[in-house]
């Protein structure tokens, strides 16, 4: 099992993630408390995928400020994605769940494409924003520039960094955003 602790650069706030073997493949679980909107908040998430890093499905459950949150994100067979029992029906090519709240998912995404040093990949993924209620296609893409470093842009934020990573996969320096605590 493999665990990382997360400081947030951009508000007050931390990110406690565990990786772990699951009779399916793999779980990543943890828990961020961080400020939003000028209060408190507090999210659980447990993400499962199958051995090859395919997202089979996840929860994420707590609170921002008074509004309790309550998600269930489900990968059906043929690609069909679901939040909340609902059909998402616009995320046809989408392999990866995104948790909008947390770097713990880049790790799932990093995992599944296996760059080598100089390959990139573009990575479409079902992004929960958890703040809006929605499921969503987010476009990324990642290229792996050393043996710990990628090149990663998401359009829709304009957003586009290197990102830091440890031999496992997780994120170690998210600019702006994240960093791992020693």
């Amino acid at each position: 099992m493999d665990t990382i602790l997360w400081r947030r650069l951009d508000t007050a706030g931390h990110d406690a993630c565990r990786l772990m073997t699951a009779d399916e493949g793999w779980r990543l679980q943890g828990a961020a408390a961080f400020r939003h909107d000028g209060a408190a908040a507090c999210l659980a998430y447990d993400v499962a995928c199958d051995t090859a890093w395919h997202t089979l499905g996840g929860v994420v459950h707590g609170w921002a400020g008074a509004n309790a949150l309550d998600f269930r994100v489900v990968k059906l067979p043929g690609g069909i994605w679901t939040l909340n029992e609902q059909i998402v029906p616009q995320l046809g090519g989408c392999i990866d769940l995104d948790l909008g709240f947390t770097p713990a998912t880049n790790l799932i995404q990093l995992r599944r494409v296996a760059l080598e040093v100089g390959e990139a990949a573009d990575v479409p993924v079902a992004w929960l924003d958890v703040f809006a209620g929605t499921l969503d296609t987010l476009h990324q893409r990642y290229e792996r520039l050393a043996v710990d470093q990628y090149g990663y842009e998401a359009p829709r934020f304009s957003y586009s960094a290197v990102l830091r990573v440890d031999a496992g996969g997780f994120v170690r320096h998210y600019p702006q955003l994240w960093e791992a605590v020693p």
